[in-house]
Parts: C-alpha cells; structure tokens; sequence
C-alpha cells in the first residue's frame, strides 16, 4: 500500500501531525510543493549546519528551531506562491528581517521561487540562536 501524502491546507502548507525531532519536520519538508520543497531543505540544512544543537518540532502546521532552555526562534511555512521564513525574535535582530507582524518580536521574509537566500539568512540565524527565543508550547 502507497504511503499517503500529507494534504495540503487551502494556503498551500502542508497538514502535518504535531510532534517533536527531526522527524516530524522531515515530514513537513517532504510534503512542501514544487520548487517549495528545496527552498526547506535548504533553510532545515542550514540551521542544522549553524546551530548543531538545534531543536526541532511541527506544531500547527509549522516547523519550529529552537534552542534548549532559550525557546523557539525559527519557523517556515508554505503559502500558494511563497515560503515565509519567521524570526520569532526578529526585531532583535541586526539588521531586522524585513517584513513586520502584528505579533510581538516576529519578523518574516519571504521567498518566492526563483529567489536567492539573501546574504543576512546565515548571521539572522546565527543571532536568532543566541538570543531568547519565543515559549510559544
């Protein structure tokens, strides 16, 4: 029997089960549509690569990276025409990501097929990383 594939919600994101580690996450970055699916591999293997202690989990339909003891400070999540990427302590951040929230700290950008990770993803991460991050579960 074919192993069936997550569905995906009326945004384009993936439906996935909560739950923590990698492999959850791993879930959700198979499931990302079209050129969507690269653009994750791409963003899970450089926060890996970046903070080797990294934590992952999937809650409501969104990977989350965090750091053990500090909180979560990273999420991607799929949209019919983009990947946003959210730096849930983003205003901290030198220089800030580009695009507000209406929420607290967050920052998001956003990537859209064809893009180039920008050149400040690495040190966003990096700094992400080291700064208190968001207790959101």
């Amino acid at each position: 029997m074919a192993e069936q594939q997550p569905k995906l919600l009326s945004s384009g994101n993936p439906q996935i089960p909560k739950g923590d580690g990698d492999g959850p996450v791993q879930q959700y970055i198979a499931a990302m549509p079209s050129w969507k699916r690269a653009v994750g591999e791409e963003l899970d293997a450089m926060v890996a690569r970046l903070v080797p202690e990294v934590r992952k989990a999937v809650r409501w339909n969104t990977p989350f990276y965090g750091v053990e003891g500090q909180g979560w400070f990273f999420t991607m999540y799929c949209y019919k025409k983009k990947v946003q990427v959210g730096f849930l302590n983003g205003a901290n951040l030198e220089p800030m990501p580009p695009k507000a929230s209406k929420s607290g700290d967050v920052r998001y950008l956003d990537l859209f097929e064809g893009d180039a990770l920008p050149d400040e993803l690495e040190d966003w991460i990096r700094q992400g990383a080291a700064l208190p991050g968001e207790r959101v579960f």
